[in-house]
């Protein structure tokens, strides 16, 4: 048993390694709103080492529309800290932002403004 424990290390060493060297890690954050089998909304996020990727892959308005607040508000309709950051993608594209650092990403079709709590500023969930 012992000498198949250390095979497996062995084995699966160099591939954690190249693993990690392919950039694997992060944080991923995924939105999506769907209607009858079609996405109306569907954004992805990747954020490492500061640097965060947002990628609008489908909005029936053509973009998709962000708010990005410090992670002290997930979810805090009451939230009183100011957004980080507000910026458009458009459907198809990616942005790159650097020095981001503990967010909550809200996203939506429109460019109404978004709560901390990810709903539209003013109403209650």
């Amino acid at each position: 048993m012992a000498e198949l424990v250390m095979i497996a290390r062995l084995l699966l060493s160099p591939l954690l390694l190249i693993l990690s060297a392919c950039g694997v890690g992060g944080t991923s954050y995924s939105n999506r709103i769907g209607s009858n089998g079609h996405d109306v909304l569907y954004s992805k996020a990747h954020v490492k080492d500061g640097v965060a990727r947002f990628e609008c892959k489908a909005s029936d308005s053509g973009a998709c529309h962000y708010t990005l607040y410090p992670d002290a508000c997930a979810g805090k309709a009451d939230c009183t800290l100011a957004p980080l950051q507000r910026f458009s993608v458009a459907r198809g594209e990616t942005r790159q932002v650097a020095g981001l650092d503990a967010f909550r990403v809200c996203v939506g079709i429109d460019a109404a403004a978004l709560g901390p709590d990810c709903q539209p500023a003013g109403k209650a969930p």
